[in-house]
């Protein structure tokens, strides 16, 4: 029997209770599928700061080290009180200083609209194609303006800030050469979403882009302005299959494409590094009113796990059955508070009910 370890960290707020669903996903994989998970809980974020005096303690690195994947929940802390100490810097050390520790560099995020719950879509129905809409998008996660020089200073007797955006040759390839294999892979076409009239670091973009393109012949990539394609997901979404985007443009418009399927708790997403090793995450925040209510949707956490599957342990298998059993749930009707809306088939469900649901189905 195959033995995988999986260092678990949900975070702040509601992702314990959440993250406890999607390991019972797993411990039915593992009786299925004859494998072994074991899952080591560990602490990331504000909630362990009196105790540990850091976000992202030393401990929780060691975790990580020696698994094989990494299944994590989100951060939470009061915007009014961000300035102090427990709360100060508190996503900067903990999700930002995760990614920069284990070198993630390469974000996936599905944005997918289900049949059952197109009616829920920020989108007009004639805007939703008849094969549906499944919008990826691909994210550059170690350099650009999140990861250089940040400075605040003062210069005649006038404050000032400047932030420093960098890109280098050999990570834009990285990241392209991965998006241009599985738009390969899967016959989709891609969007390369850049500033490029204005940018150095979008021209550069294009340039290694159009080099990596030069082996996939068979996949057509078409140069996106950020603004130009922000307006045209919105005009006509379903014309676009792979976004590939640098850092900041990303956050944006990932963001944008979320709400074609109306609740980021139905949305997951993935991130490796050069070595082929993941981190999977739910979408939606940490939602702290709701802790311990038994009320938040679990399917995003649960998608992470199919994710996980498929990309860090190679069980296709297994990722598909957990996929059709979110959708076949999806489908019954079966519906937690961000996605039900009184319709008389509707059937409003519990986190551990709609777990249940998705449990009778893998």
């Amino acid at each position: 029997m195959k033995t995988y370890n999986i260092a678990v960290l949900p975070g702040d707020g509601i992702w314990p209770e959440v993250c406890d669903e999607a390991l019972k996903v797993l411990n039915a994989v593992w009786k299925k599928f004859d494998t072994d998970f074991k899952n080591t809980i560990w602490y990331i974020g504000w909630a362990w700061w009196d105790k540990y005096k850091s976000h992202f303690p030393d401990e929780t690195k060691k975790l990580c080290d020696k698994s094989d994947a990494v299944l994590f929940g989100s951060v939470w802390w009061p915007v009014d009180e961000q300035f102090e100490e427990k709360w100060k810097n508190c996503e900067r050390d903990s999700i930002l200083a995760i990614r920069k520790y284990l070198w993630l560099t390469v974000n996936i995020r599905p944005a997918k609209v289900w049949p059952k719950l197109a009616h829920l879509s920020v989108l007009k129905a004639e805007k939703i194609p008849p094969t549906w809409i499944e919008i990826v998008t691909f994210r550059e996660l170690s350099q650009g303006l999140y990861f250089w020089e940040h400075t605040t200073f003062e210069e005649n007797w006038e404050l000032k800030a400047r932030d420093i955006c960098d890109y280098s040759e050999s990570t834009i390839k990285h990241i392209a050469k991965f998006c241009l294999e599985s738009a390969k892979i899967s016959n989709k076409k891609v969007a390369l979403v850049d500033k490029a009239n204005v940018l150095d670091t979008s021209r550069l973009w294009r340039k290694v882009v159009e080099e990596v393109k030069k082996d996939y012949p068979e996949v057509q990539v078409e140069n996106w302005l950020v603004d130009n394609c922000a307006q045209q997901l919105v005009k006509n979404p379903g014309y676009f299959d792979y976004l590939l985007t640098e850092n900041l443009f990303w956050d944006i418009l990932s963001d944008l494409t979320s709400t074609f399927s109306w609740s980021l708790w139905l949305l997951a997403s993935a991130s490796f590094n050069k070595s082929w090793f993941w981190l999977y995450e739910p979408s939606g925040g940490s939602a702290p009113k709701y802790t311990w209510l038994n009320k938040i949707n679990p399917i995003a956490q649960i998608l992470c796990v199919a994710m996980m599957l498929k990309y860090s342990f190679g069980m296709e298998e297994a990722s598909k059955a957990v996929e059709n059993a979110v959708n076949e749930t999806i489908n019954a009707w079966f519906r937690t508070y961000d996605i039900f809306r009184e319709l008389p088939w509707e059937i409003l469900v519990w986190t551990r009910e709609i777990w249940d649901e998705i449990m009778k189905r893998v």
